[in-house]
């Protein structure tokens, strides 16, 4: 049918499906019954074609970081089925996830939506999340192919990779994804690759994807992330996103033209589409794009045990579990706890169906007659708190609010990101809108109001002008670039009397640097001094016992901007130090997309570590806390005691963030927990830990062999639950190799089991591993290699607690060819 189809299409007609038809759909052909389809964001939910910050709800499922410490692969790949159902429900083909860039840094600003620093336990989720995606009929789009570890200047940065580090330690996700897994779409990176845009890398998209893992689907762009026409078709990109195209249509045509492409070339990538097009079921029945909301109980229950299975306990004196019969006073402090952080930033935002915040959880567990004293204490939010209210906006043609309105709307929050304007009459490049409100405050007294904007935009109070996003705009660090570091004014408020707010914004011209995007964010708030903290060490001090929920947000967590350091912002770390000294019962909540120093860590009894874990937040960790669960999570990232520990921060800024355009990995493969290896660093707490409340005793590790086998060996260990509650032992098996002619890692991942066990019962994880765990990248040969001789397999509770060894021989040498489907 495919060849057909190709067969009666116009050139014209074939380069049209290499690019979008709009900002998220696929270019129908009509008269052939091409149908368009549909692709959505993203790795924790499906938002449909909406706004990032509204549309149609959809569940909110944890950010990867948490899946990643759940070493879970049977339960990711449960959150695969139900994100198709949820992809379903939006009218989409195509997800737009999973993310596996590894964890170079501990400041990447999408370090939240990646899982891991190690290839290995990345490779495992993805290829786990990807089958449950495609096996109900959804593609899965794995990304950012490759080299994406932080988001400084990424439009444009140049990250320097060699060739091993490629292969050893930021290829593998890609590599399983398509030989394990059978993805259907990669999408490239923004940033360059040694030099050249990833969009238009033939050795990455050509020679490495198709030639040597044999991938046969398609490659898209990210979004406004190709730079080319005849550059990015001969290199293999597919299909140029968003549409209407920039880069191919009538250009594309006129490079076949003049030769500069070869028609067999388009024929190929649009032959690529058409396929995606017949695997997801679309020639069969053509989609039904419209969105509705799907709201599932399953959904909700796998939100929830998801939550509790990636919560890694870092620190437990015994205080945890909470019992909840008799407890008395207890203080919920912090900014985190009234505040539902169910996500991180950017793009992989969506509109949950709900968010259920961490006071809300632990009242409804504590329902019965205990004393629940609730203060904030300080804020830990980089923007100004959001204006929340009733929004009346209208919109007009051009950009100078001239004229009568072409529609209007109301609205309750003051964001918004226009993907799509509420009527076709508007030009997203050529239109205005008058954003008004009404404020009244609780309090009188300085009252702050921010506004950031892509676009120009003014705000007035009372017909004043406070902010000016207008003149003199720049582009700063907000919506992934595209908007001005957020302009903030103080204004005297009375309490009770009400203001207007207006807000006046226009599109910016089209700019043809990088990604041009319509939004605006404007809020108020009165800020919190010294009385508010006192207020919670008051609180804290007559309480039995103080739940601390503290971290960052979506507005420090996000795509666009890495963070500026691994400290907790704002007076967290002193609001901490306060009420610990008031009171001894102190359990630290964290919520972060990564690792954070901890000064305080000795004045406190327990830390447990919730990242993003989705809608279900307040209710899962209420689980945790309360011991109706117990903590799954085990650290998927090493958490080292100060940033300096951390192998990208080495002082020259070419390693980190990067000068002139480059940025160089200079580490190698030297990464997380291999570096603390090499260079003796005793990290805060090591890759793979994880407190739980019960106890294990484990057996010897036993080998199938002595010797590697040609289809590999099987390593078991026997594990025990020796306590007085359920729980989960995670056995991680290392590889040592015992000599080397090149430098290598002390021990690398190459395989895990997580088994959960009840009191008495005894498990056995079973862990395989193949000639090629035993190998290393070869500059020389272009080839894995691993040299006759001897190895040692560890296994570990975590890098950093090694029970036991078993000592192996490899005969002979062995070389593995790139090609190679039995990874």
């Amino acid at each position: 049918m495919i060849d057909d189809i190709l067969d009666r299409m116009t050139l014209e007609e074939q380069v049209s499906l290499l690019s979008g038809a709009d900002f998220w759909t696929t270019a129908p052909i009509e008269r052939l019954g091409v149908p368009k389809i549909k692709v959505t964001d993203g790795p924790n939910g499906a938002r449909g074609a909406g706004s990032l910050v509204a549309g149609v709800n959809a569940a909110c499922f944890p950010v990867a970081i948490a899946l990643g410490a759940t070493w879970n692969p049977a339960l990711v790949e449960r959150m695969g089925v139900a994100l198709a159902g949820q992809a379903k429900s939006k009218g989409a083909s195509v997800l737009l996830a999973p993310t596996v860039n590894i964890h170079r840094s501990g400041l990447n600003g999408r370090n939240f939506e990646c899982y891991s620093e190690d290839p290995v336990l990345t490779a495992a989720l993805a290829v786990a999340y990807i089958q449950g995606v495609q096996g109900q009929g959804i593609a899965a789009t794995i990304k950012h192919f490759a080299g994406n570890e932080s988001e400084i200047e990424r439009q444009t940065m140049s990250s320097d990779i060699g060739e091993r580090a490629l292969r050893e330690i930021y290829l593998p996700p890609f590599e399983q994804a398509v030989k394990k897994a059978g993805v259907m779409a990669v999408m490239s990176s923004y940033n360059r690759l040694n030099g050249t845009y990833t969009s238009e890398h033939p050795w990455l998209l050509t020679k490495v994807l198709r030639e040597e893992w044999g991938f046969d689907g398609i490659v898209m762009s990210d979004w406004f992330g190709s730079h080319s026409t005849a550059a990015s078709v001969n290199a293999g990109l597919d299909l140029e996103m968003p549409g209407p195209t920039r880069d191919r249509g009538e250009k594309l045509v006129a490079a076949v033209r003049s030769g500069d492409v070869k028609p067999e070339i388009v024929r190929e990538a649009a032959r690529r589409i058409l396929a995606l097009i017949e695997r997801v079921g679309a020639f069969e029945k053509a989609p039904d794009l419209s969105e509705h909301a799907l709201d599932l109980p399953d959904d909700r229950a796998l939100i929830r045990q998801l939550g509790a299975e990636g919560a890694v306990l870092l620190k437990n004196d015994g205080i945890l579990p909470l019992a909840k019969a008799g407890l008395g006073h207890v203080a919920v402090i912090g900014p985190n706890a009234a505040e539902a952080r169910v996500m991180g930033g950017g793009s992989a935002q969506i509109a949950a169906h709900y968010r259920i915040s961490p006071l809300e959880g632990i009242r409804q567990a504590l329902s019965n007659a205990n004393s629940i004293h609730h203060a904030v204490g300080c804020r830990n939010n980089r923007l100004v708190n959001v204006f929340s209210g009733e929004i009346r906006v209208e919109y007009f043609s051009g950009r100078d609010l001239a004229g009568p309105a072409v529609v209007a709307e109301a609205a309750s929050k003051g964001e918004f990101f226009w993907f799509d304007l509420p009527s076709l009459e508007l030009d997203p490049n050529d239109f205005s809108a008058r954003i008004s409100a009404s404020y009244s405050p609780a309090e009188s007294g300085e009252h702050v109001f921010g506004m950031t904007n892509a676009g120009l935009a003014r705000l007035y109070v009372d017909g004043e002008l406070v902010v000016n996003g207008y003149d003199g705009w720049t582009r700063g660090d907000n919506y992934f670039g595209t908007a001005n570091v957020e302009q903030r004014q103080s204004v005297h408020l009375e309490a009770g009397q009400r203001y207007q707010v207006v807000v006046e914004y226009c599109s910016s011209a089209t700019s043809e640097e990088g990604i041009n995007l319509t939004a605006v964010r404007f809020g108020v708030e009165k800020p919190l001094g010294e009385d508010a903290m006192l207020d919670a060490v008051e609180r804290a001090e007559n309480a039995d016992v103080v739940l601390l929920f503290v971290g960052r947000d979506g507005e420090w967590d996000t795509e666009g901007l890495d963070l500026p350091d691994m400290r907790l912002p704002g007076r967290q770390e002193e609001l901490i130090e306060r009420v610990a000294a008031v009171n001894a019962n102190v359990i630290v909540v964290l919520q972060t997309g990564g690792p954070v120093e901890m000064p305080w860590l000795d004045k406190v009894r327990a830390v447990l570590q919730m990242w993003y874990p989705g809608q279900e937040l307040g209710h899962a960790v209420a689980d945790v806390l309360f011991g109706d669960v117990e903590p799954g999570g085990r650290l998927p990232q090493t958490f080292p005691k100060r940033l300096s520990d951390n192998s990208a921060m080495t002082g020259d800024p070419h390693v980190y963030p990067g000068k002139d355009g480059h940025v160089r990995y200079d580490e190698g493969v030297f990464v997380g927990y291999r570096h603390h290896d090499a260079h003796g660093i005793e990290p805060l707490f090591p890759f793979g830990f994880g407190l739980g409340y019960t106890h294990f005793s484990w057996g010897e590790a036993k080998a199938s062999s002595t010797k590697m086998e040609a289809d590999g060996m099987t390593i078991t260990v026997d594990v025990t639950n020796i306590g007085d509650k359920s729980g989960s032992e995670l056995v991680q098996l290392y590889v040592r190799p015992l000599a080397s002619t090149i430098e290598r890692p002390e021990k690398e991942l190459r395989a895990f089991a997580k088994l959960r066990l009840e009191p008495g019962e005894t498990g056995t994880a079973s862990l395989v591993v193949r000639p090629r765990d035993l190998s290393y990248f070869d500059d020389a040969t272009k080839t894995f290699r691993a040299a006759a001789g001897r190895y040692e397999l560890l296994a570990a509770a975590n890098a950093a607690d090694i029970r036991s060894v078993v000592t192996i021989e490899l005969a002979n040498d062995w070389t593995g060819e790139l090609s190679d489907r039995s990874i």
